[in-house]
């Protein structure tokens, strides 16, 4: 599309060239990710096309989603041509796919391996900026029959009760749980304090013949199993 062309308002632009149009008559996946925030957007700014204002908040996020998902209100209101009702637009409907797939990966709760783990957490807690720590409670199929959020702290560490977690554990009838953190950070490596958290949780579990099946750290890109590096 040439330059003349894409300051223009969409409106003036080939119908098989503008957004809506196109979704109508080819699909939503004929679309590419500044379309589809540009068919959010509605409009752009005096200079610029609703497309080429998308574009431009995509590049800011070197066009990823993920990322442009953690830009807030005020971040996204900077650029020209975005207030706050556009903003909370682009908000919604971003943290609407994040909700999607871990309503996804919540339909396949049995878990099989360390990564249906990751699958299934690191839509809750992958891109936090602050550490929290969840226990999966698993039946006798090794069925999630609930996630359970024991605390969250600060950006290095937060603090787990093993009184609460068990008594959450025999509450639900759960014969196995799963121990899962974030890293912020992005590290991927276990502290000494999540080792021996991991060894006081696995000791306690026993006595009430509850099996700790794997302790997960979640980070934005990857995961670390305890299970699978003989850490257990």
């Amino acid at each position: 599309m040439s330059n003349e062309q894409t300051n223009l308002s969409i409106k003036k632009w080939a119908e098989d060239d503008r957004p809506r149009e196109k979704l109508l008559q080819k699909g939503r996946l004929s679309l590419s990710d500044s379309e589809l925030i540009a068919i959010l957007l509605g409009s752009g700014s005096k200079n610029e096309s609703a497309v080429e204002l998308a574009k431009k908040i995509l590049s800011s996020s070197r066009n990823n989603l993920n990322e442009l998902g953690k830009l807030s209100i005020g971040q996204l209101c900077q650029f020209k041509g975005i207030g706050p009702a556009k903003a909370v637009t682009i908000a919604a409907a971003l943290e609407l796919g994040r909700r999607r797939r871990l309503e996804e990966a919540l339909k396949q709760k049995k878990i099989t391996s360390s990564h249906a783990v990751y699958e299934i957490m690191h839509p809750v807690i992958g891109e936090l900026g602050h550490e929290e720590f969840w226990i999966l409670y698993l039946n006798n199929s090794n069925k999630v029959i609930e996630q359970f959020q024991v605390s969250k702290g600060g950006i290095t560490g937060t603090l787990v009760d093993i009184r609460i977690t068990l008594k959450k554990a025999l509450e639900l009838g759960a014969v196995s749980i799963i121990l899962v953190h974030n890293h912020p950070s992005g590290s991927l490596t276990a502290s000494e304090a999540d080792k021996q958290l991991t060894k006081k949780l696995k000791t306690a579990a026993e006595s009430l013949d509850i099996k700790v099946l794997d302790h997960i750290i979640v980070t934005e890109k990857s995961y670390l199993s305890f299970a699978d590096e003989g850490m257990l």
